[in-house]
């Protein structure tokens, strides 16, 4: 049984950055996805891919050049020629999205708009990589070639047709990026307001993200271009340019595979640089990528919430074994503060004038009614009917009277029996601590109408009981 020693310096390094290239960068895919941002979706899947590509290939030919996987081979290498041209697309998708960002005219993205988006990006990311893969048949002098300790790769021939063909569109795309990139921080520079109001507007993009994807966009292209270029440099000065004979002479031959040890690409210096300048960018453009979004804060978050999620699946199973969670350090349970844990006296939340989400009709003496019809109402009425989802009009439905409406929040059940009463004024809102009934039921909303209805002041109260009642009020049965 032959044994082959693998003479490749840089092994396993290699192998490890290119797995770690593989891995990293789909950590952040799905934040991504729901952030729309498209140009990045496909930079993810081109590094990844990629680097997943150049991982198996580093294991499979590490001190040798056997065609033991021709069918893999035809696969990695057009995986090669689409990742040459799907990188710099991805890091033009996303120049191109930071500068339709930052020249924004409307605040207001809509669904079609972002569809259309995401279209466009898969066009250039997607459509283009594999026309370009399939137009470099025009060129591929035989089937592929193997390179001890680098595996599969693609076998361009040098000739005039190939720098228009394969060569000069890295560059091309390079440079259109450029020019958006730089578009983006002239606008960005010029429309500082209406920037900061589209991202105010837009949760999924924060000020930080947008720096951080016009940092990785600027690095790429950094990258882009010159590695590019240089590759035009090697491939017109290694070895002389061939002439375009006939489709019949660059085919000549075409199943052939050429085994190429390492003791022979390695002598030519431009051979060796060329080769592994391309061998590393995909891992180094992984974990420049991983580095802008691996460790931002939103990342962190869903670090601590993915621990948080796995301890307590362990812990649950470890119990039936008899092991015990620590109450305190880096293993006890992980808690989130909530409203229960206000005190007496010492309101911690404050209410804003937003829409309460919930409509449940409660039943009026003679009818049913919303809570901006309370207005028509008898003022000595005990109780009425909560629109919730209008409740914030009920402050402007008294004219004359005092606008401020009084919403309950009480904690779950089990919690102290305190709990915080919003006072809601429009453009303001404060609190008081109210006390909290002890009977735990399931949760209702209803609304009171008290004796002080009259100066405009209707108590809408949320709470795990049968029925509340408060000082001068009248009591609801829910």
């Amino acid at each position: 049984m032959l044994r082959f020693h693998h003479t490749d310096p840089t092994y396993p390094a290699f192998s490890i950055f290119a797995c770690l290239g593989f891995v990293l960068p789909l950590i952040p895919l799905s934040w991504h996805m729901q952030a729309w941002n498209s140009g990045t979706c496909w930079y993810i899947f081109w590094s990844s891919l990629s680097c997943l590509n150049l991982f198996v290939n580093s294991l499979v030919w590490a001190g040798n050049t056997l065609n033991v996987a021709p069918a893999w081979c035809e696969i990695s290498i057009r995986i090669i020629m689409g990742a040459s041209v799907g990188l710099p697309a991805a890091s033009l998708c996303i120049n191109r999205r930071l500068y339709n960002i930052a020249i924004v005219r409307s605040v207001v993205v809509t669904k079609a708009e972002k569809r259309r988006t995401v279209l466009i990006d898969s066009m250039i990311c997607g459509v283009f990589p594999a026309v370009f893969v399939g137009a470099q048949y025009i060129v591929q002098g035989h089937r592929f070639n193997i390179f001890e300790d680098i595996g599969c790769y693609p076998a361009i021939f040098n000739t005039l047709p190939a720098y228009f063909i394969s060569a000069m569109w890295p560059v091309i795309i390079g440079l259109v990026s450029a020019v958006y990139c730089v578009l983006s921080l002239r606008a960005f520079s010029q429309r500082r307001a209406a920037f900061n109001q589209f991202l105010s507007a837009h949760n999924a993009l924060t000020p930080s993200r947008y720096l951080r994807l016009s940092a990785l966009a600027s690095m790429d292209l950094m990258l882009t271009v010159p590695l590019a270029s240089l590759a035009i440099y090697i491939n017109a000065t290694a070895s002389p340019v061939s002439p375009w004979v006939s489709w019949a002479s660059a085919h000549f031959d075409f199943g052939r595979v050429e085994e190429i040890p390492r003791i022979i690409w390695a002598a030519d210096r431009g051979t060796r640089m060329g080769i592994e300048l391309t061998r590393w960018l995909s891992p180094m453009c992984s974990m420049v990528f991983f580095a802008f979004f691996g460790f931002a804060a939103e990342a962190r978050k869903h670090y601590a919430d993915a621990y948080h999620a796995v301890a307590d699946k362990f812990w649950a199973a470890g119990g039936l074994l008899g092991l015990q969670r620590p109450s305190s350090g880096f293993f006890a349970k992980h808690s989130t503060p909530s409203p229960s844990h206000c005190r007496f006296g010492e309101p911690k939340i404050k209410a804003k004038p937003t829409p309460l989400a919930l409509s449940l009709p409660i039943q009026f003496g003679v009818g049913i009614a919303s809570m901006t019809d309370s207005v028509s109402l008898s003022t000595t009425s005990r109780s009425s009917v909560a629109d919730l989802k209008r409740a914030n009009s009920l402050a402007s439905s008294f004219p004359g009277q005092r606008e401020d409406t009084t919403f309950d929040h009480f904690p779950d059940v089990g919690s102290p029996s305190t709990a915080t009463t919003f006072v809601v004024t429009p453009g303001q809102a404060s609190s008081l601590p109210v006390e909290r009934p002890s009977q735990p039921h399931s949760p209702v909303f209803s609304v009171h109408s008290c004796s002080t209805l009259h100066s405009g002041r209707t108590e809408v109260s949320g709470y795990n009981a049968s029925y509340l009642t408060y000082p001068q009020c009248g009591r609801t049965h829910v």
